[in-house]
């Protein structure tokens, strides 16, 4: 049972709509959930609501704004998502972040117990804020852009690998046509470096998106196993 609201968010660049849910009950933690390339569309929401299901107080913030906000529910119109990144760069992410860090600190949580988890755009964010804050635990499921250069208008991040400062878990799909294998255990080399934990796990049958159950691709194994993997990991690192 959770407790949900929308709420505005301030960030330098103007208001930032976020999706919010908490645990009917004391939480254990702290989440921010970053979305897909998608936006905070049914499936982020339905998944922030999961973390308060089992007991985190979890918010979505909305990425968006500055080309106007919007999402997308259907995941087959992947040329609908590219106008969505007008102006957000990776300053712009990691204001965004910070903005919805403020409220959850306001809530009465310190860095060390909050955590990020993100799908997609957001698998790569997750790795992006661990190499620039020092929070508690952070999961990236299928991010792209981390070990190579991907799609989206974002550098890659693989030869900052040395500078991370939030434990990190990466979750990936063998057969997944927009991340290549090979890249993924580039990182998994690079994080044997890494000032705090690291791990990548991969899943060989599994392709892009395989946590969204609203995607073709969805992996019920896969994402029953990365689930259980993500709530250990923030068992294991948030204070």
């Amino acid at each position: 049972m959770s407790i949900t609201r929308d709420l505005v968010l301030t960030t330098p660049d103007g208001p930032m709509d976020c999706f919010e849910a908490v645990p009917d009950g004391p939480a254990r933690g702290a989440v921010v959930v970053v979305q897909e390339a998608f936006g905070v569309n049914a499936h982020i929401r339905d998944v922030t609501e999961r973390f308060a299901a089992a007991g985190y107080h979890a918010v979505a913030p909305a990425y968006f704004h500055r080309a106007g906000g919007g999402r997308v529910e259907d995941y087959t119109d992947v040329a609908a998502i590219f106008p969505l990144f007008e102006g957000l760069t990776d300053d712009g992410i990691l204001a965004d972040t910070d903005a919805a860090l403020d409220h959850l600190r306001a809530s009465g949580f310190a860095d060390d117990r909050i955590a990020t988890v993100g799908f997609c755009f957001g698998g790569r964010v997750t790795f992006l804020v661990a190499l620039e804050r020092a929070l508690g635990a952070a999961v990236g499921f299928y991010g792209g852009g981390i070990a190579t250069k991907g799609a989206l208008p974002f550098p890659m991040l693989l030869d900052r690998t040395a500078e991370l400062r939030t434990p990190w878990l990466g979750l990936f799909g063998d057969l997944d046509a927009s991340i290549p294998v090979d890249g993924v255990e580039a990182l998994r080399a690079a994080l044997t470096g890494a000032p705090v934990a690291g791990e990548v796990v991969r899943y060989a049958d599994a392709r892009h998106g395989f946590h969204c159950d609203a995607r073709a691709d969805h992996d019920e194994a896969a994402a029953r196993d990365a689930w259980a993997r993500t709530l250990a990991w923030f068992d294991a690192h948030l204070a």
